[in-house]
C-alpha cells in the first residue's frame, strides 16, 4: 500500500506550492567557519565525547555554539575560513542511522565523505573510472520514516563522497513535502510558481523576507539509493536529487540507483544546472519512471556524459519547461523497462540533443512534442540502434492518447498545408525524400540525390541493418552534410566509404524549425539495372507496432550496460 500511494504522489508531475523547508534555522550573516570532525555515528546532541553529524550541522548553521560542547567535542572543532565537515568514524561504525530529519543546511558548507578512512580505495568498474566506493552511509533508523536525507537552502554548499538511501514517506507526507535523498530549495515559504515581478516572488502580502534559490550547490561523488556494498536497500528512496529551486547546481560523478521515482528531478527552477558524468541506473521502480525528469525553468542547463541504463521510463524527460537544455555525449541504453517511453522526450523550444548514444529503447529515440508547441529543437550527431520506433519522431496534435505524451506516433506524411506548422513538433519540417530507393554504386562511387525543404541542411546517415524500427532509420552514423538548392533539391557525391548493400537515411535541419524525422531508407546497389524510382505521393503515417519487452528486473551493475553497449 505504501508503494501504491507513493506512486500516485510521484506521478502527478508537480508538487504545487507546498511548504518545502523542514527545519530551517534563520541566522544572521556568517563571519567565520569551522572545520568539524565527526567521530561518532550516533544521532544526538549532547555534551559528551562524541561529535555527531547532527551536532556538526548545527555548529555549521550557527544554532549550536562551541561553548555548548564538551571539552572533548571542542577539540574536534577548529576555526576556519569556510565550514567543512570531515569524518573520523571508527571502523565498522560508519552507518549513521537517523532518528529524525537533519537540520536544513542554511550556511555555506562542505560535507566531505571522502575524508573517511577507506574511501575510494577500490576502482569498481574499469568502464567508469570516476565511480569510487563511499564508506559513510546516512539512512533512517529502523522503523523511522524520514522524507529527506539532506536539505540544502544556502549558497556554496558541497556534498561529496556519501551514501544516502531510504528517504521516503507515505502519500499524506510526500504530497505536501517532496522527498529526496538530497533536496535543494529556498527557505520557507516557497515562491509563487507564477510571478510578474521576479524580485518579489510572492503574489500576496506575506510577512516573509524575499528569498532567492540557493546558488552554486555541488553534489559530487555520492551513491544515492544504493549502499557501499552495491546492494539495494530494504526501503527505496523516493527520488535521488531534487532541484526544487536552485541556480547553478552541479550534479557530477554520482551513482544514482533504485529509486521509486526519478533519479534527478526539478520543479520550480533549475537554471544553469550541470548534470554530468553520473551513472543513473534502475530508477522509477514504483512511480515517476524517468532517469532525469526536468520541469520549471531549466534555461541554460546541460546534461552531459552520463550513463543512463535500465531505468523504467525515459532517460531524459522534459515536462513543459521554460528555457532550453543541451543533452549531449550521454550513453542511454536499455531504458523503458517498465513503461514504453522514448529515450529522450522533449517539450518546449530550442533544446539541443547532440552526439548521444541511444540503444535498445522500447520506443522512439528522441520525440518532440506537439502539445505544447515545441519548435527549433536540434537533434544531431546521435547514434541510434535497436529501437522500437523512429530515431527522431515529431508528434502531431492528432495524437492525443496518454501514450503520445510518452513516445512518438510514427512516420509523418509530407507537409501539405501551412497549418501543419502549428500542429506538429519542430513545425512539421519535412523529412528528406530520396529520388531513388536504390542508388547504383560503381567503383565505390555514387551520387545520392533527393528533395527536402528549401534552405535546409541535409545530413546523410548510415543505417544499421537488422533493427526492429520502421523502415526510416535507425540513424547509426552521420556521414555527410549538404545544403539544399533553391528548389529544395540536394546532391551528395560519394567516392569512398560505402559498399553495395549499405542502407542510408537522412534528416533535414532548419534553425527556424529544428530537425526533421528520418527519411525513408534507401540502399546502395550494384548498378543501374537495380535502380528503381520511388513511388510518388505522400508516405503513410505508420506507428511502431512492436510490443514492449517483457518486464524484468533492470540492470543494476553499470558495467553490464557499458559492456553491452560497447559491443554493439
Amino acid at each position: 500500500m505504501r508503494r501504491l500511494a507513493l506512486m500516485v504522489a510521484l506521478a502527478t508531475g508537480g508538487f504545487g506550492s507546498a511548504v518545502v523547508a523542514q527545519t530551517g534555522v534563520q541566522t544572521g550573516a556568517q563571519t567565520s567557519g569551522f572545520s568539524i570532525a565527526v567521530n561518532s555515528n550516533a544521532d544526538a546532541i549532547a555534551p559528551d565525547s562524541d561529535l555527531t553529524l547532527r551536532e556538526a550541522l548545527s555548529i555549521a548553521n550557527g544554532s549550536l555554539t562551541p561553548d555548548q560542547l564538551s571539552a572533548a567535542e571542542r577539540s574536534l572543532v577548529t576555526a576556519a575560513q569556510t565550514s567543512t565537515i570531515r569524518f573520523q568514524l571508527p571502523a565498522g561504525q560508519t552507518v549513521i542511522r537517523l532518528k529524525s530529519a537533519l537540520p536544513d543546511i542554511v550556511r555555506s558548507l562542505v560535507i566531505d565523505g571522502t575524508t573517511q578512512a577507506g574511501y575510494g580505495t577500490t576502482q569498481l568498474f574499469s568502464e567508469i573510472p570516476y565511480l569510487r566506493q563511499p564508506v559513510v552511509e546516512i539512512t533512517p533508523d529502523t522503523g523511522t520514516t524520514i522524507l529527506r536525507g539532506l536539505t540544502i537552502t544556502a549558497d556554496d554548499v558541497v556534498v561529496k563522497g556519501l551514501s544516502l538511501y531510504g528517504f521516503t514517506g507515505a502519500f499524506s507526507e510526500t504530497a505536501p513535502t517532496p522527498p529526496a535523498d538530497i533536496f535543494i530549495a529556498h527557505r520557507n515559504p516557497p515562491p509563487a510558481l507564477v510571478s510578474e515581478d521576479p524580485n518579489r516572488p510572492f503574489k500576496h502580502n506575506q510577512p516573509f523576507e524575499y528569498v532567492t534559490p540557493p546558488k552554486n550547490v555541488q553534489i559530487l561523488d555520492n551513491w544515492l539509493g544504493i549502499r557501499p556494498d552495491q546492494s539495494m536497500p530494504d526501503t527505496s528512496s523516493a527520488f535521488g536529487v531534487s532541484i526544487f529551486n536552485g541556480d547553478r547546481v552541479t550534479v557530477q560523478n554520482n551513482w544514482i540507483a533504485n529509486h521509486d521515482g526519478s533519479g534527478i528531478i526539478s520543479s520550480v527552477n533549475a537554471t544553469n544546472s550541470v548534470i554530468s558524468q553520473n551513472t543513473i541506473v534502475a530508477n522509477g521502480l514504483a512511480g515517476m519512471p524517468d532517469a532525469i525528469r526536468l520541469e520549471g525553468n531549466i534555461d541554460a542547463s546541460r546534461i552531459t556524459e552520463n550513463l543512463m541504463c535500465g531505468n523504467d521510463g525515459s532517460a531524459v524527460y522534459l515536462f513543459k519547461p521554460t528555457g532550453s537544455v543541451t543533452v549531449d555525449k550521454n550513453r542511454m541504453v536499455y531504458n523503458g523497462r517498465r513503461l514504453r517511453r522514448s529515450a529522450v522526450y522533449l517539450m518546449g523550444n530550442d533544446h539541443k540533443v547532440l552526439n548521444n548514444t541511444i540503444e535498445d529503447q522500447t520506443a522512439s529515440g528522441v520525440t518532440v512534442a506537439a502539445n505544447p508547441n515545441s519548435y527549433r529543437n536540434e537533434i544531431s550527431g546521435n547514434k541510434f540502434a535497436r529501437l522500437e520506433g523512429l530515431s527522431i519522431d515529431l508528434n502531431t496534435w492528432n495524437s492525443t492518447d496518454v501514450s503520445d505524451q510518452q513516445r512518438g506516433d510514427g512516420i509523418n506524411p509530407q507537409r501539405d498545408s501551412g497549418n501543419r506548422r502549428k500542429e506538429t513538433g519542430n513545425a512539421a519540417i519535412n523529412a528528406p525524400k530520396f529520388s531513388d530507393r536504390i542508388f547504383p554504386l560503381t567503383n565505390k562511387q555514387t551520387s545520392i540525390t533527393g528533395y527536402a525543404d528549401a534552405g535546409t541542411t541535409v545530413k546523410l546517415y548510415r543505417v544499421a541493418v537488422g533493427s526492429r524500427a520502421p523502415y526510416a532509420g535507425p540513424l547509426t552514423e552521420e556521414l555527410f552534410t549538404t545544403q539544399t538548392k533553391a528548389n529544395g533539391s540536394f546532391e551528395i557525391n560519394v567516392d569512398n566509404g560505402f559498399r553495395a548493400g549499405d542502407v542510408i537515411s537522412a534528416v533535414a535541419f532548419d534553425p527556424r524549425y529544428g530537425t526533421s524525422e528520418p527519411a525513408i531508407n534507401a540502399r546502395l546497389g550494384l548498378g543501374k539495372s537495380e535502380r528503381r524510382s520511388m513511388t510518388s505521393g505522400r508516405s503513410k503515417t505508420i506507428a511502431p507496432a512492436f510490443p514492449p519487452v517483457s518486464p524484468r528486473r533492470p540492470h543494476r551493475r553499470p558495467s553490464l550496460c557499458c559492456r553491452r553497449s560497447r559491443s554493439s
